[in-house]
């Protein structure tokens, strides 16, 4: 390995290179997010500049690898929709009740195209649905959902 990765004493990420160069509040950013989470992870400086690429989290010691865990969940936020209990209009804009694998909440829902079909083999019915906030959320299977999800989710696509 050609770097060390360790917490500075207000808990941000420092990065060592191998010139041995130090560079503070670095920020890991997953290459494929949703697809791919454990490949292609980009170690970021504090002014946007790849300073390090890793082709997989498994080729990391266990420390290095748990550092970067630990900082992609506090950064990622994307709730997983088991259920849509209803919709206030089939037209948009319109509040979505969901049911997530972080409990129950509203969601706004601007355009029709705030629903993107994620292409990729693991994940072929999978959704990406972006709120007016801008929190999205995920539809690991479309196919999956109850009738009554379903059913909404089709006026909706």
């Amino acid at each position: 390995m050609t770097f060390t990765l360790s917490r500075n004493s207000f808990g941000r990420l420092v990065l060592v290179g191998a010139n041995g160069t130090a560079h503070d509040g670095i920020v890991p950013v997953r290459a494929f997010g949703i697809t791919a989470p454990d490949y292609g992870i980009a170690l970021m400086s504090a002014d946007g500049k790849e300073l390090q690429w890793i082709e997989s989290l498994d080729t990391l010691p266990e420390d290095t690898r748990s550092l970067i865990v630990a900082e992609l969940a506090q950064r990622e936020f994307v709730p997983e929709i088991r259920r849509i209990i209803s919709v206030s209009s089939y037209a948009t804009p319109s509040t979505w009740q969901v049911d997530t694998d972080r409990g129950e909440t509203a969601l706004i829902l601007k355009s029709e195209d705030d629903i993107r079909r994620l292409r990729s083999t693991s994940y072929a019915n999978a959704l990406l649905i972006a709120d007016s906030q801008g929190i999205h959320f995920l539809i690991r299977d479309r196919l999956g959902l109850d009738a009554h999800s379903q059913k909404i989710l089709k006026r909706f696509l």
